[in-house]
């Protein structure tokens, strides 16, 4: 499971939609109706929230605002309903730590999309994300 911290304008079309699958897994886990991926690292910094299942809905909901920015139809009816969260804090470390996995994937499989990328610096986070100093989160396996 990866739940990119990058904003999802940076994923190719096989990336996004993975996000979204993994993304909406990520909240069955959170609402505890499936068993699977129950202790993956990466749902800590939802689970850290006051209200996880609106953090990973707020995550997903910006995942589809991409999707549909680019014509792809994501079912948003799978979104849980709910608030809005509030910004969660991630690493600057992280974002780079993840943007240089994502330009190794997309040089591999998407080499024209990887160069029409460029080279963004600071790679923008995900929406709901907000970066601040610090080296690779703790949940990461690098």
């Amino acid at each position: 499971m990866r739940l990119w911290s990058l904003h999802p304008k940076y994923l190719d079309r096989k990336g996004l939609v993975a996000l979204w699958r993994e993304g909406l897994l990520a909240q069955a886990v959170l609402k505890g109706v499936t068993r699977g991926y129950r202790n993956h690292p990466q749902l800590q910094r939802f689970r850290a929230q006051p209200s996880p299942v609106f953090a990973i809905a707020t995550y997903l909901h910006a995942v589809h605002v991409e999707a549909a920015e680019r014509g792809y139809r994501f079912d948003a009816g799978r979104i849980a309903p709910g608030g809005t969260a509030p910004l969660i804090a991630v690493p600057q470390g992280q974002i780079e730590f993840e943007w240089r996995h994502l330009v190794a994937k997309l040089e591999a499989r998407a080499p024209a999309w990887r160069a029409a990328l460029g080279a963004p610096h600071p790679p923008a986070p995900h929406p709901l994300f907000r970066a601040i100093p610090g080296e690779i989160a703790d949940w990461e396996r690098p």
